[in-house]
């Protein structure tokens, strides 16, 4: 514990800490808000809307991030917009009692829902992280702080993503590398079309059985709205990474950021998962 206290400027309510989540000063606008309220009520139902959307799909593509991050046993590595914690624990398994998982999220909802799983699991590494309630546009930690750093389905919904971009770079020790999962702004019209289509006739209408139609209307928004892989590459390297590469997944539906610091070039990978469902959000 003593290394969060070094991290985090403030200290935890007594709500927080009764679910052993910390939170910190969040900086608030608007459209970031409206974000924060929508991710809140979908939390209930988040977990179990994704698997049955994506057809469990969505656990590989998270496999995959987590593993091209590189971190390993004995890291303190940071899983940013963590939500319910799949990417986390996932990494716990990586680094091993002897490392740390910070976990950050802007919604507390989402953050409760994590801890709640923590507690239901019981694997000894799962001890290794800590719930933060924080801002991607202002981390709570010192400069070259962490071995790694993963980002699932996050990106998409910071509303300063250049920002957001140096803050995962100033956090990051040299030479270390952040992995970027989220769905692929796509330039194949095919891709694209597919992508709209599913997310029009599946996805909504199955979120509408949980009474969230609006929520998951914003997905298709979201993924208009955001950076091509190119793009994202470019912002990378705007942010001061010396090296980034985004490989399609999901048969181009998703896609990942890989990006490292000191010239540290990223390996080609082979083969991708083959497109079942899109789901998350």
């Amino acid at each position: 514990m003593a290394a969060l206290t070094a991290a985090i400027p403030s200290a935890p309510g007594p709500a927080a800490r009764r679910r052993g989540v910390a939170a910190v000063r969040c900086c608030s606008s608007s459209a970031a808000d409206e974000r924060q309220a929508l991710f809140s009520r979908i939390a209930p139902v988040y977990d179990h809307l994704n698997d049955v959307l994506s057809l469990g799909q969505h656990r590989t593509w998270k496999r995959i991030c987590v593993s091209w991050s590189r971190a390993k046993r004995g890291d303190r590595v940071l899983d940013l917009c963590c939500g319910s914690g799949d990417l986390a624990f996932l990494l716990s398994q990586k680094v091993g009692l002897d490392g740390q998982v910070m976990a950050v999220d802007f919604s507390s909802q989402q953050l409760q829902t994590a801890a709640s799983r923590q507690d239901q699991r019981w694997k000894p590494c799962h001890k290794n992280i800590k719930w933060i309630e924080g801002d991607a546009l202002d981390l709570p930690f010192v400069d070259c702080y962490f071995d790694a750093v993963t980002v699932g389905y996050g990106l998409r919904n910071v509303v300063d993503k250049p920002k957001a971009m140096r803050e995962i770079f100033r956090v990051l020790k040299p030479g270390s590398r952040a992995s970027i999962l989220d769905f692929n702004k796509s330039s194949s019209l095919f891709t694209t079309s597919l992508q709209s289509w599913m997310i029009d006739n599946v996805v909504v209408p199955l979120a509408s059985g949980y009474g969230l139609t609006e929520e998951y209307k914003y997905l298709k928004s979201s993924i208009l709205q955001y950076l091509t892989g190119k793009e994202l590459e470019e912002l990378a390297k705007e942010a001061g990474f010396s090296a980034a590469k985004h490989y399609e997944l999901g048969g181009g539906l998703m896609g990942d950021l890989e990006r490292c610091d000191q010239n540290q070039t990223p390996e080609i990978k082979s083969g991708t998962v083959k497109y079942q469902h899109a789901g998350n959000i």
